[in-house]
């Protein structure tokens, strides 16, 4: 499970690259009750997404040239340079470099070797996320790529994780569960799967956020009311819970899952 201390490759921090930074507040507003707090007079600048007071994401208008709107989540890092230099080192890419947020993190965006985004967190004055592993908030996060093993070489050596293969039900193929260093079945964050780049946006590799919610169907309702799409379910996951892969108005993909009972 997720939690809030953020241990080192942890995922501590997502947010959103929007066209169109009202219209997507207005949208998971409607999903999941967000509430949107702008660190800028400016209502298209970047601000904080809320459930119930707590923070669950950022948001901001999109910065690189021809990016599509996107999830980008950010893994707990000791120090944010060290890890891009390692990223660069090992045939990825430093998309912006390590720089200082307000003293709240020193942060670097970087591409995976094999072409998916992610970006990484060295916290300062904010750990990190206030809620997550709850209802509106992030559960879990997945990796889609084209070759598994070498995503799990590259993460497991930039990032310190541990993976357990396990076999999808129906001949699906192989799921491989992610667990920071140290932390045991206890604190698995997500997942790695293979698939073919067809399958995915953009046809490159490509992570995205698992958001709980307490009805699967409902909240799929929800999406696709207010101009969002689904991609696939909703659809029970034999040990998982229900769940969706759903896209917003502008077209960042997301997975929103009932968890099963415990």
């Amino acid at each position: 499970m997720i939690t809030t201390d953020f241990m080192p490759g942890a995922p501590c921090w997502i947010d959103l690259g929007a066209p169109d930074v009202a219209a997507a507040t207005t949208f998971y507003r409607a999903v999941f009750g967000w509430e949107f707090e702008s660190f800028d007079a400016e209502a298209d600048q970047y601000g904080l997404l809320r459930s119930n007071g707590k923070t669950v994401a950022g948001i901001g208008p999109l910065t690189e040239e021809g990016a599509r709107s996107a999830w980008m989540v950010y893994f707990n890092t000791a120090d944010a340079d060290a890890a891009a230099r390692a990223t660069q080192q090992a045939g990825g890419t430093v998309r912006l470099e390590p720089f200082d947020a307000d003293g709240q993190a020193r942060m670097a965006q970087l591409t995976d070797p094999l072409g998916a985004q992610f970006a990484v967190w060295q916290p300062r004055n904010t750990p990190g996320l206030e809620a997550v592993d709850e209802p509106g908030a992030l559960i879990w996060t997945e990796l889609y790529t084209t070759d598994a093993a070498a995503a799990k070489e590259f993460y497991g050596s930039l990032l310190g994780w541990t993976t357990q293969d396990m076999s999808m039900p129906g001949g699906g193929g192989t799921y491989s569960i992610i667990a920071p260093a140290g932390g045991g079945e206890d604190r698995t964050q997500g997942g790695i799967m293979e698939m073919g780049a067809e399958f995915m946006p953009d046809g490159r590799p490509w992570w995205h956020p698992v958001f709980a919610t307490t009805d699967c169907d409902a909240t799929v309702a929800r999406v696709t009311d207010h101009g969002g799409s689904v991609q696939m379910g909703p659809e029970d996951a034999e040990g998982v819970g229900r769940l969706a892969v759903c896209f917003d108005r502008a077209g960042a993909d997301f997975v929103v899952l009932t968890p099963r009972p415990s």
